[in-house]
């Protein structure tokens, strides 16, 4: 097992399958000992009946490793700040979160029910917010004290809600909203030694399978290695940042930036708003296109 984590406590969320699973074991084989969060439901996010991590944490175990089990609903914020004890209190401390738990409800726009929007915005934002509001006070805390941790922390935000895809506009607002988290949560949590960057990995998972042509896609492994150098303390550097994984790709997302501007002597007029915001946009680079645009 590399030393690339060694004595370094990780939490990941929805590790009971897919992408989620390959961080857990991952981490694991660079020696983190890893809490693998699964709340055992279904890919619309139903009661599954069991969970899969059980079996994440025998695997890891089976290569020398130390895992625990957690069932929490990462968007209930009582059971997230148990998770993070549950991290503490079973191994001494917390150094890494992945939060990667989701699920998808496809829909065009005007086929999206209130129930769909809520539950996918809740599970997707809400889930990343709950655990990282919890770790960060936790890693606020030791840092007031003395103790400072070198603490990272790895956001899920995916394609869909860097460039938009048809289909899925709730699970691209969601996205797009973890991706704002994160370039939040990166600039307010230096100060306590703690960096905090996103992952947009391309993967052939039960997620993908439903909404596009997967014969093609990269493996859920494929983006693994990436999470466990941005979990070590190597990674120190780099925090604020959106990385999009497809296989043996990487590709460093600029998101939005300021692009060209126009300055109006004094309030606009309307009529006036056209030709100037035209010749705007014909400076400003084309947006790509949202996933599935013909």
């Amino acid at each position: 097992m590399s030393k690339l984590l060694e004595g370094r406590v990780a939490i990941v969320t929805g590790a009971g399958r897919g992408i989620g699973r390959a961080h857990a074991l991952e981490l694991a084989r660079h020696g983190a000992k890893v809490v693998v969060n699964d709340y055992g439901v279904s890919l619309a996010g139903e009661d599954a009946g069991d969970s899969p991590a059980h079996q994440v944490v025998a695997e890891i175990e089976a290569m020398g490793g130390e895992a625990v089990v957690n069932g929490a609903d990462v968007a209930d914020f009582d059971a997230a700040a148990a998770m993070v004890q549950q991290a503490i209190d079973t191994y001494g401390g917390l150094d890494i979160l992945v939060n990667n738990a989701g699920f998808v409800r496809d829909r065009m726009l005007v086929n999206t029910s209130e129930e769909e929007w809520d539950a996918v915005i809740r599970v997707h934002l809400k889930g990343h917010f709950a655990p990282l509001r919890h770790a960060g006070a936790y890693w606020r805390a030791e840092s007031k004290e003395g103790r400072q941790r070198v603490a990272r922390v790895i956001n899920t935000s995916s394609g869909a809600g860097l460039q938009g895809s048809i289909g899925q506009a709730t699970y691209s607002a969601a996205k797009a909203g973890i991706a704002g988290l994160t370039l939040v949560a990166a600039a307010e949590m230096g100060r306590y030694g703690v960096t905090v960057n996103a992952i947009a990995p391309v993967a052939k998972t039960r997620m993908t399978e439903g909404a596009f042509d997967t014969s093609a896609m990269a493996l859920p492994e494929d983006n693994a290695p990436i999470v466990a150098w941005l979990a070590s303390e190597d990674a120190g550097d780099v925090t604020g940042r959106v990385i999009e994984i497809d296989g043996s790709r990487l590709t460093v997302e600029n998101g939005w930036s300021h692009g060209p501007s126009a300055v109006a002597d004094g309030r606009w007029v309307a009529t006036e708003v056209g030709p100037s915001l035209r010749k705007l946009l014909e400076e400003a680079p084309v947006p790509e296109p949202v996933y599935g645009a013909s």
